[in-house]
């Protein structure tokens, strides 16, 4: 009898390990095709987006990253109804198919040179398909898991497919790193960058044949059994206030700063070290990747805390945390990473002295405007070198004017020159400037040898435990707040919102704050703010709902 308890024992923990272990390979896998854009914006930028200027371009590439989040709650919305109607184990097949086609496909897309503006488009569009895929998958992977584990370990099994984010972003920068070390850098660049996104039809064809093996979830078969489930999820999960309010609590008190402390840690700190800093990809590639391998189990550790002590208040300690101590860690990243750069800003600020009416800010949607002002010519030049600087007002009407600590370098007025005129002009000023900041310390890119890289990665780390804190016990807190019949809906529209919205247009929006102001800090203002509105929000008004039976 006794070895018949025991075995069955076996049995089960074989069960919830299998149920575990193919939910989360399969939403890696989706999470690898959808961060491989973002790690890959630069080239992209380069391939899609050659027509318009600069700036513009690497924002327009951005733009098309955020395009996949903007559609997950729509997503979400579709493939969470067909969740709560037809079953959480069909509706990740379908999603997780989805995903592994556009992902392909992108390796395929002819760039802006072979076919124009229909290049960008067509990104946009596998773009639009990866999003919308992604918008039903973690609903329903987080959903099946949770109504498989015993009680009072909900925390701990979903906060492994809480570390899907991270292993499928940790295995598109080892990818990217093997094939840039196995081609080198120019054959990467020109079209070798393509072999991430080819190589996810293997990946696809393994996942699909995992989940293949597994059975509905036991919660909804109970469902279907005694006739319970909800005819119309999307009804009762939006156009009912009891259940509305709930929906816009998880949102504004739990994911929307889960969301951006989330894509600060992991994805903007890479676009502030290869962008803003200067840092070598692949190093900075290298970088976050040993701070992922790092943080990672920490994902398991808070899930399981927050089955000891609560879900709230772990997440909304890591959005205070994010809150207080961002401004200090990226400056401090700043002189680990580049401390030529981080010496230069100190001892020669740079400030551009101009008449404001002067300076516009510098987006072309068509990159048909060019930008000749004073004010605009110096911006450019600057942000195209990746140097901070402060706006200083200047009399109106006068040409702008580039101070690097003590050296003035006037720009000049490009308005009525011809374009050749223009351009000659444009380049020896820009050659006067660049030899300006050299003179003065600062460097045209991160020297590999000045990085510190066990500062960088201790640095990169806290960001990521920051991130561990808030998304580890996430998805126990969102399944534990709706009833099962429209749970796989419920959940998914805030999760969605919140790290499709909020998080997902977080390095569009920072860097163009950056863009507008000069100031590689001032994008940070985005998620400070965020995450301390859901702190306070959190705090005063979502219960928490730890232990909270799920099976009606």
């Amino acid at each position: 009898m006794a070895g018949t308890v025991i075995g069955e024992g076996v049995a089960e923990k074989k069960s919830h390990g299998l149920v575990i272990g193919a939910a989360s390979a399969g939403t890696v896998f989706e999470w690898y095709d959808f961060y491989l854009y973002g790690s890959l914006a630069g080239f992209i930028t380069q391939h899609f987006f050659s027509g318009v200027n600069e700036t513009t371009g690497y924002i327009f590439a951005l733009l098309a990253f955020a395009a996949g989040f903007a559609v997950r709650p729509f997503g979400a919305l579709v493939f969470g109804r067909l969740g709560d109607l037809w079953g959480r184990k069909n509706t990740f097949l379908v999603t997780m198919l989805l995903m592994g086609l556009s992902t392909f496909s992108v390796g395929l897309l002819p760039g802006y040179g072979q076919i124009g503006v229909a290049a960008p488009l067509l990104l946009v569009l596998m773009r639009l398909v990866q999003g919308l895929a992604l918008g039903g998958e973690y609903g329903g992977a987080a959903t099946y898991v949770a109504e498989h584990a015993p009680p009072g370990r909900r925390g701990l099994y979903t906060s492994w497919i809480q570390t899907t984010a991270t292993l499928g972003l940790f295995l598109s920068l080892v990818v990217i790193l093997v094939v840039r070390s196995m081609t080198g850098e120019e054959i990467f660049k020109a079209w070798a960058w393509r072999i991430p996104f080819l190589v996810s039809a293997i990946l696809l064809g393994v996942s699909l044949w995992i989940r293949l093996r597994l059975n509905e979830s036991p919660v909804f078969q109970k469902m279907v059994e005694e006739g319970k489930t909800s005819k119309k999820p999307l009804t009762e999960s939006f156009g009912e206030w009891s259940n509305l309010k709930v929906v816009l609590l998880a949102l504004l008190g739990l994911t929307a700063g889960q969301a951006v402390v989330w894509y600060t840690g992991q994805f903007y700190a890479l676009f502030f070290l290869e962008k803003m800093l200067k840092v070598d990809g692949a190093l900075t590639n290298t970088l976050v990747a040993w701070a992922l391998i790092l943080g990672t189990p920490f994902f398991v550790v808070f899930g399981w805390l927050s089955d000891k002590i609560g879900r709230k208040p772990i997440i909304l300690a890591g959005c205070l945390l994010a809150v207080l101590t961002y401004f200090p860690i990226f400056k401090a990243l700043t002189a680990a990473a580049n401390p030529a750069l981080a010496h230069a800003a100190a001892a020669a600020p740079v400030v551009v002295v101009a008449d404001r009416a002067d300076c516009a800010f510098q987006f072309d949607p068509v990159g048909k405007t060019a930008f000749t002002s004073s004010c605009d010519i110096a911006k450019s030049a600057l942000a195209n070198a990746g140097i901070t600087y402060r706006n200083q007002a200047a009399p109106v009407g006068s040409t702008a004017v580039v101070r690097v600590g003590e050296v003035e370098v006037p720009s000049f007025r490009g308005q009525g020159l011809a374009k050749a005129d223009f351009d000659a002009r444009k380049a020896a000023w820009t050659k006067s400037l660049t030899e300006t900041l050299h003179q003065a310390g600062y460097p045209p890119k991160a020297d590999p040898a000045q990085v510190n890289r066990p500062m960088v990665v201790a640095l990169l780390f806290l960001l990521m435990l920051y991130v561990t804190m808030v998304y580890g016990p996430v998805a126990a807190a969102l399944v534990e707040m709706f009833p099962a019949r429209i749970r796989y809906t419920s959940m998914s529209l805030p999760y969605h919102i919140g790290n499709g919205w909020f998080g997902g247009f977080l390095p569009t929006t920072a860097f163009a704050m950056v863009a507008a102001t000069g100031n590689i800090y001032s994008g940070l203002w985005y998620p400070i703010v965020i995450a301390a509105v859901t702190v306070l929000i959190g705090l005063f008004f979502v219960p928490e709902m730890r232990g909270a039976n799920i099976d009606d």
